[in-house]
């Protein structure tokens, strides 16, 4: 799709990934920017991205909308434990492990391009986490990889200085912009629980990390 784009309720509901029947609903109240042709609703793609940014920043989404199913995007083997005090090597063994997925066709591509994000800005979001996070045409879904270092990674550079423990590398479609963000959004609010972040670390095996998000 390009950016002009005019959607259907179907075409919408697949970019958000939620129900036809949450589509229709939201335009017939008008939380949602949309039009009618006729007696049909149609969307533009662009101003439905803005609105999902929008809702993400206010904090505002519909819980169905807000909804990632963790199963859907992370596997058991996807789950690392790391013991790299640089980033930049926790960041390539983690973006070789999410490589090994099926959705992932380029892992030269997901390497070289995770590392220019991180040069751009630090992925590190406090608490001892970072989420590097990347839109690419060479892969097909998204897809998520998570680490657990078993030491401080120190060169994250985070605004409260907490060295970084857990990475949670996330590689989606370039098409992906709205599941993209909402899944940048689940795990940012699951990962304030500091019970959880405590039992990842704790954690031993890569079916517990898994069990956590999951279970």
């Amino acid at each position: 799709m390009i950016e002009d784009d005019i959607l259907t309720i179907e075409e919408v509901a697949k970019y958000l990934r939620v129900s036809g029947r949450t589509v229709y609903d939201w335009a017939q109240r008008g939380e949602i920017p949309s039009g009618k042709i006729g007696t049909v609703w149609r969307f533009k793609k662009s101003e439905i991205e803005n609105w999902v940014n929008e809702r993400i920043s206010a904090g505002r989404l519909d819980p169905q909308f807000n909804t990632v199913q963790a199963q859907s995007v992370l596997s058991p083997d996807r789950v690392l434990f790391l013991n790299y005090s640089a980033k930049r090597d926790a960041l390539l063994a983690l973006a070789e492990n999410l490589a090994t997925a099926p959705q992932v066709k380029s892992k030269q591509e997901l390497s070289i391009e995770i590392l220019k994000r991180e040069e751009l800005m630090s992925t590190a979001i406090g608490r001892g986490i970072a989420i590097p996070h990347i839109r690419l045409s060479s892969v097909t879904d998204l897809v998520v990889s998570v680490g657990v270092s078993r030491c401080n990674i120190v060169d994250f550079q985070p605004l409260d200085d907490e060295p970084v423990r857990l990475i949670f590398m996330i590689a989606a479609s370039s098409s992906q912009h709205a599941y993209y963000l909402r899944t940048l959004s689940f795990f940012s609010a699951r990962l304030k629980n500091r019970e959880l972040r405590n039992s990842l670390l704790q954690a031993q095996t890569a079916q517990e990390v898994y069990n956590l998000f999951t279970g």
